[in-house]
């Protein structure tokens, strides 16, 4: 997961000191879509959320912007488009083309055995806290792909994962303005919270249950 955080976090990294996709950019281009279609707007956000796949993007001020600009329906459909899009893409190119940087990564066949019953075991709940840290859900989809993780089962917790973000945040950018910009700042503040506890609970259960299983073991 390090390693491949790492090269997530470096696209990260290249965007902001290369200046390329700054926020005020990204606000420029919705303005300029704005004023020639909603659709272009939609198309817009689709391929942000897309891209995040490959470039550090965040996803919770494009999901805002979506909101504001499209509206409560169209700004959740765009975003939920686009960041399914993401999750099932980042899943297919893991596991057709992940396997080898798996070998390489942990190169004793056990090993991968042990990292693959790993995260069946906590890719769910991975996936369903993911959006917790920024960077996270890249690395589940490309994990889930690489262990072989069911495509339906992983399917179902990056839907539920995704859902409930797009929706409050979406909702949140459509009843904000810039005269009153409260109902989205305080969402970001609310939702980045909330799934920081969430994340962080799930760590506490998964180190004791990581504890459990060694002591098991010996």
């Amino acid at each position: 997961m390090t390693v491949i955080a790492s090269f997530f976090a470096l696209t990260f990294i290249l965007v902001k000191s290369t200046g390329i996709l700054s926020m005020g950019q990204v606000e420029g281009w919705f303005r300029q879509a704005q004023t020639l279609s909603p659709i272009y707007i939609g198309v817009l956000v689709v391929l942000l959320l897309f891209a995040d796949l490959f470039i550090a993007i965040p996803t919770l001020t494009v999901t805002l912007f979506a909101g504001y600009f499209l509206g409560f329906s169209f700004g959740t459909i765009a975003s939920f488009t686009g960041m399914m899009l993401a999750g099932i893409s980042g899943y297919w190119l893991s596991y057709y083309f992940g396997e080898r940087v798996f070998c390489y990564l942990l190169k004793n066949k056990n090993h991968r055995q042990e990292a693959k019953t790993t995260f069946g075991k906590h890719g769910f709940p991975m996936i369903l806290m993911s959006r917790a840290v920024p960077i996270l859900p890249e690395v589940t989809a490309c994990l889930a792909g690489m262990t072989k993780m069911p495509f339906l089962r992983f399917l179902i917790a990056w839907s539920l994962s995704t859902a409930p973000f797009v929706i409050i945040a979406s909702f949140a950018g459509s009843i904000s303005t810039l005269e009153n910009p409260k109902p989205a700042i305080f969402t970001a503040i609310g939702i980045s919270t909330l799934l920081w506890l969430g994340w962080y609970i799930f760590r506490i259960r998964a180190r004791k249950s990581s504890k459990s299983y060694t002591n098991e073991r010996l």
